[in-house]
């Protein structure tokens, strides 16, 4: 018997759940690929550690944007080679897939991640919305009928919904997360410092010294690239409080999304959710103070999950075993 895996198909990084055995695959979604011939030469840290680093044959390509497949033949062989990875396959059968995906994915969007899915080697496949998902992997009860609100930040969306007896009430996905705060990062210091930085740095900078409040004594950081006017190499100094600049009109804009999905509620719910707060979830949670800016705005408690990243993949996992349970029940 195959043993089943949930799979969070996101836009900085694919996570597995296999049943049984929990996390076992975290890598970039990222693949390299041979313009000249086509062919994928790495997938996932291999061919993360290549962006920005490439010679003019090569290209680090990153198939999925915004959460949905922009590169559907790159995706399908880039699932391939993580299913392949697990030796999943090594069983008699095939093994279901319960995949994630934003809340406002179009239909072609849909069939889309659930045929990559197959073609890679699933048996049966499920598609389910990454803030239900990430609710049930931060060990909300969201089955019960009351109100409960999650706020899944991952790379390339950010997914606000509010869910009761194990649906979602009302909802919002926004194209705006960790690689818009990677972008904003990357523009600021070259309007302000006329230094080009890459993709790599600009994480790294929002890594160790991203905040989403200013700070009384920022922390500083040393950062190199490429100078704007001569073209050389040079090095800048950056402190905390230039990075909250950088990255405040992207989080004012989740907010107002939060809000919005918050005047929607019947009132019922919205006295559960000053009950019982926002969790946030996904890569983006980890951002310094972003639980204090989100509660000092929203007037409600809101608490990051323990471990943000494995939300969605894990919370999959455990959707495909309570469905097996319900099947066995029939």
């Amino acid at each position: 018997m195959a043993q089943d895996i949930g799979i969070d198909l996101g836009t900085a990084n694919v996570l597995i759940y296999v049943q049984g055995k929990g996390i076992v695959l975290n890598e970039p979604s990222v693949v390299a690929v041979d313009t000249q011939t086509n062919k994928i030469l790495a997938v996932g840290s291999e061919a993360y550690r290549m962006v920005g680093r490439t010679p003019s044959n090569i290209r680090a390509i990153r198939p999925l944007k915004n959460g949905v497949i922009s590169d559907f033949d790159v995706t399908e062989e880039m699932l391939a080679y993580f299913i392949g990875k697990l030796s999943v396959k090594g069983f008699m059968s095939k093994p279901n897939i319960m995949i994630c995906a934003p809340t406002n994915i179009t239909e072609i969007e849909r069939k889309a991640i659930i045929q990559a899915a197959e073609q890679s080697g699933g048996g049966k496949v499920y598609l389910e919305y990454e803030p239900k998902v990430a609710a049930i992997g931060a060990g909300l009860d969201i089955f019960k009928p009351r109100g409960s609100m999650v706020i899944d930040m991952g790379g390339g969306t950010s997914d606000i919904a509010i869910l009761s007896l194990g649906d979602i009430v009302s909802s919002r996905s926004i194209r705006m997360a960790g690689d818009k705060l990677n972008n904003d990062i990357a523009a600021y210091i070259k309007d302000k410092h006329g230094l080009v930085i890459g993709e790599h740095t600009a994480e790294n900078i929002k890594m160790k010294i991203g905040t989403a409040l200013k700070v009384e004594k920022p922390a500083e950081m040393d950062v190199r690239g490429r100078d704007v006017a001569s073209g050389m190499p040079k090095q800048i100094t950056v402190n905390e409080n230039e990075i909250e600049e950088a990255i405040h009109d992207t989080l004012e804009q989740i907010l107002t999304a939060t809000i919005n999905v918050l005047e929607t509620v019947p009132p019922e719910l919205a006295s559960d959710i000053i009950d019982r707060g926002i969790m946030l979830t996904g890569g983006t949670a980890l951002l310094k103070g972003i639980d204090k800016l989100f509660s000092d705005r929203l007037k409600v408690p809101v608490v990051v999950s323990q471990s943000p990243l494995d939300n969605v993949a894990k919370g999959a996992g455990e959707m495909l075993e309570r469905m097996q349970k319900t099947d066995k029940k029939k």
